[in-house]
């Protein structure tokens, strides 16, 4: 049986403390074989029936990231337009995305129609699907962060123009878009804190007991 002592269990702590949604990164590429071994460890993530539902686009097609990055820019001058005064200036200001730094691009999707796992667990919570690629994502973010490396989520974009842009199954439900580099800082506080855009609450904020 395997044992975690106090000392691995501090170090698993400052691991979530520092991670962080990166949003600029260095231009230097990523060893070989870092995504792969990336989307490795997220396929070790739990899933709703053992459904594995995760996939996986690497995009180094240099056309595709352009209608990408396009793609973000219109979302991002539409989301603009929702603000008003003081928080639309803060908005303007804030950078929401690597998608033109980070030497790698990864797009993740989950397969609503798949079979494996025969339907286990999803009859009356089929969005459970959708639960386990993000509990995926996750997994890779802490082991990316764990070998120094920086994931950003990039959530500006329209789910039908991606699914257009990189030629996936009608089947597939866009989950996230990931930039994945070499950040070119890094800090124990989340990018909007620190813009003062938002800040972090306590636990006790969200917890209900009964």
């Amino acid at each position: 049986m395997v044992e975690f002592d106090d000392d691995f269990r501090r170090h698993l702590r400052e691991l979530f403390v520092w991670r962080r949604d990166v949003r600029s990164f260095r231009s230097e590429p990523l060893p070989d074989g870092a995504i792969e071994r990336l989307i490795d460890t997220a396929c070790l993530s739990p899933s709703v029936g053992l459904s594995q539902p995760w996939r996986f686009v690497t995009v180094d097609d240099p056309a595709r990231r352009r209608a990408v990055v396009g793609d973000f820019k219109t979302c991002n001058a539409e989301a603009l337009n929702a603000y008003a005064g003081e928080r639309a200036a803060r908005y303007a200001a804030l950078k929401l995305s690597g998608l033109e730094q980070a030497p790698c691009h990864l797009a993740v999707f989950a397969d609503k129609a798949s079979d494996i796992g025969h339907g286990l667990g999803r009859a009356t919570m089929p969005e459970t699907t959708e639960y386990s690629v993000v509990a995926a994502i996750t997994a890779m973010w802490l082991a990316a962060r764990a070998e120094g490396i920086g994931i950003g989520w990039v959530s500006i974009l329209n789910p039908d123009r991606i699914h257009a842009i990189l030629e996936v199954p009608e089947r597939w439900k866009f989950i996230a878009y990931l930039c994945i580099g070499y950040p070119e800082a890094e800090c124990d506080q989340p990018e909007l804190a620190q813009a003062k855009w938002e800040y972090r609450r306590d636990s006790d904020e969200f917890t209900l007991r009964r």
